[in-house]
């Protein structure tokens, strides 16, 4: 090990205050600064790039210090060199303060990261034992350099190309997708792109998200991250990323490139040719905790930096876990706070994503009190700032902390996961066809949801596309999961099936897993084709959960957060069926793109925001009449229709009928203006679009009209229903493509949705 050497401060900066964060290349050297307010001295090592062992580490010492922030100007040092930093301080664990020396530890603003974790007991900060496990208190005075990564000085030079127009609220389709498994089994992408950046931007993978009509990809984490302990012990890695090792830093693992100067760069031209395509990038992050778990757990960056003053404790120095994970960042500290807007700059500016979804997002707005604070500082900082407030901002309105569901309680300009749109779909799609003697849950939940969930975002002007809408989402089942499971089936994750929700609002179809009868199969791809649609054409923001549109299935795991293998990666081998829902997909994508109905920016019956025009609403049951209130509230109520009504501004109007009976219905078109009439575009009993026009069946007016004892809607009060005359009984056959009168009798397929245009 080379002497200790010590510089003076040589960073351009103001007298009275510390330089940038991170390590930042000059013109004769490179600056380092980082925040360790409690300690007593704070050393930066470097390393030679080959050096796995720490053999070649020369240490600093920063001599210069203002606010907390240690930092100075080391010669010679240029992009690629290897470094971290140890820190010397007290050793207090009932008060929070765990400076170790003896431990490597990262910096928290390093912008590349070489190696990995390899989770030994010389990387806790306190005595364990082989199994990892020991008194926190007493402190370890092994090395732990052979055993951290380091971080890489980087430049932030790169050739960008044009930068692309930001997709509204109202045209965005999100896709949410694992870097690594969306192309690890993809047979048009080279091997040695498979699951990296690269891959993803290769051609055959963006043909497929053009061809379903997305707009907005959501990556899965892409932040450094490593595995927890307790999978080291199952033999598995964490797949998922939701476990942060650096928030500047792409994880290594996903790059084709070794050099991390190099990943850094695959990363920004993976956003780039995702923009010359069209396409917005949106990155999943996870400020709420980071990989250092709770007090138990290892030191590998902020806990020896600063422990009291990154994460929640409590009065004996414990951490407050309000995110399941072990620990939880504290965002009241003004620097914490600021490494995070500092992350979020550096993505949105230097790398160029364009939004970002936030992982537990509640636990980013805990008060001094721990309490959920609305008009918390981050959420200001973040809603004020000119760069980050520009961005598209999707929260997860949850933690796992007291009173932690707070869907719809987040200011504009956020929107949030609508996990009750979630919910109702499949309720009413799924829980309730599993259900007999009609013990459902009626419609009136599943139009308030179509509607745009104005119960949860009717306040502060926020309107329908504040709410994310989704039927599945990376955790929980797979949509064809979700159509063929009962119950979840975890036991390779080696937790003996207790991991995972067991509140899958799933159906079966009569048998658990896989099945070759096929009634079966024809009834859950239907309810998949029902699912989708449903999402696709609520008003709000639909969301699609990559694999979806292929009908993906992970076998019944709904928690596959340890499963880097063929559970979770694309199977690209794709059968006619999966090709088909692809198409599919991409049909309800486009009817979406073409007609404003689908997309409002206000909620019916309300002031219309610029561009929206007037579109209103009507709500029938099944034989064509309005929705009374005793409807609403009718638990045996399975038929809803939905009419969209356009006019010369938004163009068409549309009827979308939901149909959630076991068996096959006649349902009544309701009235329209009179010269209207009925165009079947779309049925969920076809397998393709294009098979529709064989399932346009009309029986004929039934004798006389029943009270309607099960239909679904929500009632519009001061709308006059135009008056229709009842047709005849010369109606179209089957196979007629002739336009359907209003009060037509129309034959449906059990438990199937339809789309009628309005011509």
């Amino acid at each position: 090990m080379g002497g200790l050497l010590r510089y003076s401060g040589q960073v351009h900066h103001m007298p009275d205050l510390p330089p940038p964060l991170g390590a930042i290349p000059t013109e004769h050297g490179a600056g380092f600064a980082v925040f360790a307010s409690a300690a007593d001295a704070v050393e930066l090592c470097l390393f030679d790039a080959d050096d796995p062992t720490g053999s070649s580490e020369r240490r600093i010492e920063l001599t210069d210090r203002i606010h907390g922030v240690w930092f100075g100007e080391v010669p010679g040092v240029s992009p690629g060199q290897r470094y971290g930093y140890r820190v010397h301080g007290a050793w207090r664990p009932d008060r929070g303060l765990r400076h170790n020396p003896h431990k490597l530890v990262l910096d928290p603003y390093a912008r590349a990261i070489a190696g990995g974790v390899d989770l030994r007991p010389e990387v806790y900060g306190h005595v364990v034992g082989e199994d990892l496990h020991g008194a926190d208190n007493i402190m370890d005075d092994r090395d732990s350099a052979r055993f951290v990564p380091r971080s890489v000085v980087v430049d932030d030079v790169y050739d960008w190309g044009a930068p692309m127009r930001r997709i509204p609220w109202g045209e965005t389709v999100v896709y949410e997708v694992h870097v690594k498994g969306a192309t690890m089994r993809h047979p048009r992408i080279p091997k040695q792109l498979r699951g990296t950046y690269a891959g993803l931007a290769h051609p055959a993978f963006i043909e497929h998200l053009l061809q379903l009509g997305v707009t907005t990809v959501e990556l899965l984490p892409v932040h450094a991250f490593t595995s927890e302990p307790h999978l080291k012990w199952l033999g598995k890695t964490n797949y998922w990323g939701y476990n942060t090792l650096g928030f500047f830093a792409p994880h290594p693992g996903y790059a084709a490139a070794n050099d991390p100067r190099e990943q850094v760069r695959e990363f920004k031209a993976m956003v780039q040719t995702f923009h010359d395509h069209g396409l917005e990038v949106i990155l999943d992050v996870v400020y709420n905790h980071t990989c250092e778990q709770g007090q138990n757990g290892p030191t590998l960056s902020w806990r020896g930096l600063d422990n009291e003053a990154y994460y929640r404790l409590d009065e004996r120095g414990y951490d407050i876990d309000v995110t399941g994970c072990g620990n939880t960042l504290d965002m009241r500290h003004a620097m914490v706070s600021r490494m995070v807007l500092d992350s979020l700059r550096y993505w949105a500016t230097e790398c160029r994503v364009d939004g970002f979804r936030f992982d537990l997002a509640v636990a980013l707005a805990r008060g001094r009190g721990h309490d959920f604070n609305p008009d918390n500082p981050f959420l200001v900082a973040l809603r004020t700032d000119p760069v980050l407030s520009r961005t598209k901002l999707i929260a997860e309105p949850w933690d796992c902390g007291v009173h932690g569901w707070r869907t719809g309680q987040f200011p504009p300009p956020f929107t949030e996961w609508n996990d009750r749109f979630r919910d109702a779909v499949r309720t009413f799609w799924l829980t309730d066809m599993a259900a007999r003697d009609y013990r459902g849950h009626g419609v009136r939940e599943l139009a308030t949801r179509m509607a745009g969930s104005e119960d949860l975002f009717g306040h502060h002007d926020r309107g329908p596309l504040a709410s994310v809408n989704f039927v599945a989402a990376h955790d929980g089942f797979t949509l064809a999961d979700a159509t063929a499971y009962n119950s979840k089936h975890n036991e390779a994750n080696g937790e003996g099936n207790r991991d995972g929700h067991g509140d899958n609002r799933s159906y079966n179809h009569g048998v658990e897993g896989a099945s070759d009868d096929p009634q079966i199969l024809a009834a859950r791809r239907r309810s998949i084709r029902n699912l989708l649609a449903t999402t696709l054409l609520a008003t709000g923001v639909p969301m699609l959960c990559g694999g979806d549109a292929i009908g993906r299935t992970q076998r019944g795991n709904n928690n596959a957060y340890c499963q880097d293998n063929e559970t979770s990666w694309f199977d690209w081998d794709l059968a006619d069926w999966q090709q088909d829902l692809a198409d599919t997909v991409g049909f309800l994508s486009r009817l979406r793109r073409d007609h404003r109905v689908f997309r409002q920016g206000s909620f019916f019956a309300s002031h219309p925001r610029p561009g929206d025009g007037r579109v209103g609403v009507l709500w029938f049951g099944r034989y064509g009449d309005p929705m009374t209130s005793h409807a609403w509230e009718d638990p045996r109520c399975r038929v809803l229709q939905m009419l969209l009504l356009g006019d010369d501004t938004t163009g068409t109007s549309f009827l979308l009928v939901f149909q959630g009976k076991h068996s096959p219905e006649d349902v009544t078109m309701p009235p329209l203006p009179d010269g209207k009439t009925y165009e079947l575009l779309w049925d969920s009993d076809a397998s393709r679009p294009e098979e529709t026009a064989a399932h346009q069946s009309v029986p004929g007016l039934p004798d006389a009209k029943p009270v309607c004892v099960d239909p679904p809607g929500v009632e519009l009060p001061g709308v006059e229903l135009p008056g229709v005359e009842l047709p005849g009984d010369d109606l179209p056959g089957a196979a007629s493509a002739r336009p359907i009168v209003p009060g037509a009798v129309v034959h449906m397929a059990a438990a199937s949705m339809r789309i009628y245009q309005v011509i």
